[in-house]
């Protein structure tokens, strides 16, 4: 394969037609060949007219066909070899190794939703059965299961290039709902966007299934992707990025006349809380454990740690000093693209102008001319300073955290509270001083996506039981996840037949249950037909 910097619309490969560019190299600052090109409006018309077409035929596919559909995914992914591997690296500036754990988690979770799918689980099947001389009323026959929503806009994020971008969560989730996937690219890994897009095109040919079932648009955000969000035939978005771009989406999709479901995560500071016995045991482990999680990627990640809070005292003094020495010899970072280089240059001369904040340590300084480098900064501040000013909340994006000394266990807990929604939220700690701290833990939970207790946020599991995502402004809606297979909920809705002919039934709600898929029959799980559950439970 090789990177042609056309658009992929219905099935076809075609240079865009507003305009070219080159992708940027951020550890050099190099422009990258080839150049490429941006998708027209009438394009993107054409891309969204393509997945409406498909959304019917590709949601009547059965849960078997979607499966070996993304298990071909997978397999085309991984035939993209080094290419891949070397095109990211460039595009990025991240290692090898990063890059490679990127590729094996996303052709992971395709193959995870296809196991899972085949369950019939995410389906949610209820059948209630008549009761024709129920009195005073009868009872109709009632049979529910969710169905997917029609295509979904899905953007890329900046910060992974494979995971959450053209095949990542939010892609696999659709598909394995059966909604065609419109992906708008990230213009800072466009040609990685483009080798995993061919990769799907092929899965899609290969399987049979309708071009318009998967697209790739490149273009400014603010313009294909309004286009995108407020295309009729487009019934949700998944977006992984800044508060702002977020929110601009929302009201984008709010503001329809149709307005659709924009699930959005965006910022976190990912609250680190380390309780006194737990650093007065291991301080000098925890603060490097702490700036490891801090640098990783130089801090490009949504769960990075950006807040610790602890109370003050000799074993938070050792903390410090840990901290400090650790971070010292972490190199200058190289930074995803020029804009996050200079929003995080601002973001933390903007953190020390502020009154009672003081750094704590930092890492190397920059000496390279050129690229989009970064120092790693440790600040530090009181409790009281930390609750009267906001602004001390704020993401900053990047390997920058504020340690937040508290005079005791009381302001610890008003620190807590003060803190908007979060991805997650940590504790180190001992086992007995869990024990007592319920009012925390309670603090935490009605805060965070995942409370974390020991370990660091950094590193996000795709899996059955992870969530991803948490009350707001970490999400636009703290009830779902953006990773893991429960993350499928976000493209499927409810339907309920009621007294609907039996032979004419979708599959899965039929009494024979040919799919020997788990059903709940007037109240009991069970993957027997209709009509042998009616006589086991009479």
């Amino acid at each position: 394969m090789r990177i042609t910097g056309k658009q992929l619309i219905n099935g076809q490969w075609l240079a865009g037609e507003a305009g070219q560019y080159q992708a940027v190299n951020p550890a050099t600052g190099q422009k990258i060949a080839p150049t490429l090109s941006y998708a027209s409006k009438a394009q993107v018309a054409s891309a969204v007219a393509a997945a409406e077409a498909a959304a019917p035929l590709y949601a009547n596919t059965s849960a078997a066909q979607r499966a070996e559909f993304l298990q071909r995914c997978a397999e085309e992914v991984m035939a993209l070899g080094d290419e891949l591997i070397e095109r990211v690296m460039q595009e990025t500036g991240y290692p090898r190794g990063r890059v490679e754990g990127e590729r094996g988690r996303i052709c992971h979770q395709l193959r995870l939703f296809a196991s899972s799918i085949r369950t019939g689980d995410y389906l949610d099947i209820r059948i209630d059965t008549a009761l024709p001389e129920r009195q005073p009323l009868p009872r109709p026959d009632i049979r529910f299961m969710n169905q997917p929503l029609g295509p979904v806009v899905v953007f890329g994020a900046s910060n992974f290039p494979l995971a959450f971008s053209v095949a990542g969560g939010d892609t696999a989730a659709a598909l394995a709902a059966g909604c065609p996937v419109l992906v708008k690219g990230h213009n800072s890994h466009p040609g990685s966007c483009e080798l995993v897009a061919q990769a799907l095109d092929n899965a899609v040919k290969a399987c049979g299934l309708p071009a318009g079932v998967f697209s790739l648009l490149m273009g400014s955000g603010r313009e294909i992707g309004s286009e995108l969000v407020v295309a009729p035939a487009v019934k949700a978005v998944g977006f992984t990025g800044s508060l702002a771009g977020g929110m601009a989406l929302f009201k984008l999709a709010n503001n329809r006349p149709e307005p659709i479901p924009v699930f959005a995560e965006m910022g976190s500071v990912n609250p680190v809380v380390f309780l006194p016995q737990a650093l007065q045991q291991s301080a000098a482990a925890l603060a490097q454990g702490y700036v490891a999680s801090l640098t990783l990627g130089s801090g490009q990640f949504c769960v990075n740690p950006g807040v610790a809070v602890a109370i003050a005292g000799p074993e938070l003094d050792s903390f410090l000093q840990s901290a400090g020495e650790a971070l010292a010899k972490i190199p200058a970072g190289v930074m995803l693209n020029d804009n996050i280089a200079d929003a995080y240059d601002k973001g933390t001369a903007h953190l020390a102008a502020q009154a009672g904040v003081s750094l704590a340590g930092c890492g190397a300084s920059v000496t390279a001319e050129q690229g989009f480098y970064t120092q790693a900064k440790l600040f530090q501040v009181d409790a009281a300073t930390f609750l009267a000013n906001p602004h001390l909340q704020e993401e900053v994006f990047g390997h920058t955290s504020v340690v937040v000394v508290c005079d005791d266990q009381k302001q610890l807990l008003q620190v807590v509270s003060s803190l908007k929604g979060q991805l997650t939220g940590t504790i180190h700690c001992t086992e007995p001083e869990l024990a007592e701290q319920s009012k925390l833990v309670q603090l935490l939970r009605s805060k965070v996506g995942r409370l974390v207790i020991n370990n660091f946020p950094t590193g996000v599991e795709v899996c059955d039981a992870m969530m991803h995502g948490g009350p707001f402004p970490a999400a636009t809606d703290a009830r779902f996840t953006s990773v893991g297979t429960a993350s499928i909920a976000r493209f499927i809705r409810p339907i309920c037949f009621q007294n609907y002919p039996q032979a004419l039934l979708p599959q899965e709600l039929q009494d024979s249950n040919p799919l020997q898929i788990s059903r709940l029959v007037n109240g009991v799980r069970t993957t027997a037909a209709v009509e042998a559950a009616v006589a086991g439970a009479s």
